[in-house]
């Protein structure tokens, strides 16, 4: 199985709970994807910003992780902006079930946040999203 390589993009300071959940996922036997853990923890200027295209630009996917306040993570909406700049294929996946999940800021109103499960997010590694 080819797994797809995967950038995650998520609030660093309050859902990096969330990124671990997500790479001890990547794990299982039957996972098809594969986390190249490319966290960038420093302040955002041209270099990150340039760091972070080309890590996503090595990718596949890019996993966007939403939590209670993404829609104020700048880091991720530039991330998410960059995926969309360099049409690399991104889904918005619902960090807490339990909890009021926003989208990034610059996410578009036709971007659906998906319930995480396995087998939800087998499907929307294949494709269907």
């Amino acid at each position: 199985m080819n797994k797809k390589r995967t950038f995650i993009s998520f609030d660093y300071d309050n859902d990096a709970c969330l990124k671990n959940f997500l790479v001890g996922q990547s794990r299982n036997e039957d996972s098809p994807f594969e986390i190249i853990d490319m966290s960038i923890k420093e302040a955002i200027d041209y270099n990150w910003k340039n760091n972070a295209r080309q890590r996503i630009k090595s990718c596949d996917v890019v996993v966007v992780i939403c939590g209670e306040h993404t829609d104020t993570a700048t880091g991720v909406s530039t991330e998410l902006s960059i995926s969309q700049e360099e049409n690399i294929p991104y889904f918005l996946l619902q960090g807490y079930p339990d909890k009021n999940c926003k989208k990034p800021k610059l996410a578009k109103l036709s971007d659906k946040i998906y319930t995480w499960s396995w087998d939800n997010l087998k499907a929307l590694f294949n494709g269907r999203r």
